[in-house]
């Protein structure tokens, strides 16, 4: 199945269960349903869909989805094209495939999510959202009171003025700054407004989850974690409302994006995997203790 789906008439026939054209037949009988609901000829199926016939489900059952949480270290890029000699996807070896939810550019580091579930991510990433990502900064200069009090008031950067943030001094030259924006290089561009030069950037939080395990190491996502990301994301939309909206084939049709809708794989978020494959990352358990791996790559992180 590909990562749009099948046409609910191919997708009975490649189970088995009828010809094409009767499968057209039942739809418009009645005989088949989606998700409890009646589809026309056109509808298609996904892996996350429960497909009935006459009220029997016929269509196989779904793996969990998987859920990580990355200490992504710097040097490792967001992107899941393995031309990318430092791809994220290659970097973390999962044995299912996975993506990263965002992003988090070259030379920063910190907390990104990994996942198999397209549903999720821009749930997470909208602006509209307002999902809470922390960060930790270190720039070149003293961080005044004024700097703080100007970078939370909002910074006039890519033509448009950033959302009024929380921002916090924690040492001489760090502080501490709470997003519910994701725009390209933000903070970077923020400091920058200011004169400031960023010289380390890393992200400590993604809504309920705080980062956790050492750089270069990954834990799967806590049933209590997950839960609770579940109930921030209920309400939240996939698509941006009101303002600036990105360019879209059209309403019916969704722009596709590789990286949010993978093609099926499925993936069980349980610690069943004892380690990571050869040259993966070390792994950690949602306990916190970590597991044996086999080694790292030899190429520089």
């Amino acid at each position: 199945m590909d990562q749009d789906g099948t046409r609910i008439n191919k997708y009975l026939s490649e189970l088995g269960i009828c010809s094409r054209r009767d499968a057209d037949r039942w739809i418009d009988m009645g005989r088949v349903t989606i998700n409890g609901k009646r589809p026309t000829a056109g509808t298609r199926v996904t892996r996350r869909d429960q497909v009935r016939v006459d009220g029997r489900v016929v269509s196989q059952p779904r793996e969990p989805d998987i859920y990580l949480a990355l200490n992504k270290p710097p040097g490792i890029v967001c992107t899941t094209d393995t031309s990318e000699p430092d791809n994220i996807t290659d970097f973390v070896n999962y044995p299912k495939r996975v993506f990263p939810i965002g992003r988090l550019d070259k030379p920063s580091e910190g907390l990104i999510f990994m996942t198999s579930d397209g549903d999720i991510v821009n749930k997470i990433l909208r602006a509209g959202n307002e999902h809470e990502k922390e960060y930790e900064v270190t720039v070149d200069k003293l961080v005044t009171p004024d700097f703080v009090a100007k970078m939370g008031g909002g910074v006039p950067i890519m033509g448009t003025m950033t959302k009024k943030c929380k921002v916090e001094a924690i040492a001489a030259n760090t502080f501490r700054i709470v997003l519910v924006q994701g725009m390209n290089r933000q903070i970077r561009r923020m400091c920058e407004h200011f004169g400031y030069e960023v010289k380390k950037l890393k992200r400590t939080r993604i809504m309920n989850i705080s980062l956790d395990v050492p750089s270069g190491q990954w834990r799967e996502l806590t049933e209590e974690e997950l839960a609770e990301l579940m109930r921030l994301t209920r309400s939240s939309s996939k698509t941006q409302k009101g303002g600036s909206k990105a360019p879209q084939k059209s309403k019916s049709s969704p722009s596709k994006k590789q990286s949010a809708k993978p093609k099926s794989t499925g993936g069980r978020s349980s610690s069943r995997h004892k380690s990571n494959k050869p040259g993966s990352p070390k792994r950690q358990s949602s306990s916190g203790k970590k597991r044996s791996s086999s080694g790292r790559r030899g190429r520089s992180r």
